[in-house]
């Protein structure tokens, strides 16, 4: 479920940079997140994201596993025609398959029934030019999943595009939802290597950590970089939990940046700062 989660809030926060990709549009205007609780009774929302924009909708749906109970196929029916009602507009629906796999049910793009045919456009990731999600920062998690001859190669490419991004708060939601979508190809290993010294240590915050001594204003900004990944990572960070990192030196800050990306729930982070205790 990290993963559909992720992907969708990678939609929520990059919109336009979805419409762009997914629809006949250079320039979406004011492009708008509907919440899925407008939509009465929904069947499954955990990877569910609707975009409003110039008189149309674009509807997504992430997914990792090609079977579903009720079938993909039929929740495609079943949203479109609530929003049709609901909206009364141009409603594009797109199936984003994240996982490679051989199962002919990704291949499916309509639901069929006695006197019902509903088509809907479907997306494999691994079948996708990596050319447009590398360009684009809001998709580069995305660019993980795509189509390459060199997957190691294709990983170097990514770290070295999010070390770039100078926004402090937008390279660590990009870092972590890279580190989490990485996790359905390539082995952890890899993803340290190439992410936790390259782009963490790489990073803004860090270099002005060092450069500037180790202030303590600075280490804030750590703090605030590590929580974000974390959040990204595990889910909300409790309060007596929050307390401990709070106290972690820069070196611990840091040792906790690599750890990080073995962590799939929250008594992982526990677990690691009382090993931490003297």
């Amino acid at each position: 479920m990290a993963y559909d989660n992720t992907c969708k809030y990678l939609a929520e926060k990059f919109p336009a940079a979805f419409v762009r990709w997914l629809l006949p549009i250079d320039e979406p205007t004011d492009v708008q997140v509907l919440k899925t609780e407008l939509i009465q009774e929904p069947i499954r929302a955990d990877s569910l994201v609707f975009l409003q924009t110039d008189n149309q909708i674009l509807h997504l749906e992430f997914e990792t596993r090609p079977y579903s109970d009720p079938p993909i196929a039929f929740r495609m029916l079943d949203y479109y025609v609530r929003l049709k009602r609901q909206y009364s507009c141009s409603i594009n629906q797109v199936v984003i398959f994240l996982q490679q796999t051989a199962s002919e049910q990704v291949f499916v793009s309509e639901y069929t029934d006695a006197n019902t045919r509903h088509g809907y456009r479907v997306i494999r990731l691994w079948e996708q030019d990596p050319a447009l999600l590398l360009s684009v920062p809001g998709l580069l998690p995305l660019a993980t999943l795509s189509q390459t001859n060199s997957p190691r190669t294709l990983l170097e490419q990514i770290a070295n595009r999010i070390a770039t991004i100078e926004e402090p708060n937008q390279q660590a939601d990009l870092l972590a939802c890279t580190q989490v979508l990485a996790g359905l190809r390539f082995e952890k290993d890899l993803i340290r290597q190439l992410f936790r010294k390259e782009t963490m240590r790489g990073s803004v915050i860090y270099q002005e950590i060092r450069e500037d001594g180790l202030l303590e204003g600075r280490k804030n900004e750590a703090l605030s970089f590590l929580s974000r990944l974390l959040t990204r990572r595990i889910g909300p960070i409790a309060p007596e939990t929050s307390e401990q990192i709070q106290t972690l030196s820069v070196e611990e800050l840091e040792d906790l940046g690599e750890a990080l990306l073995d962590f799939s729930e929250a008594s992982d982070l526990t677990n690691w700062l009382n090993q931490r205790q003297p």
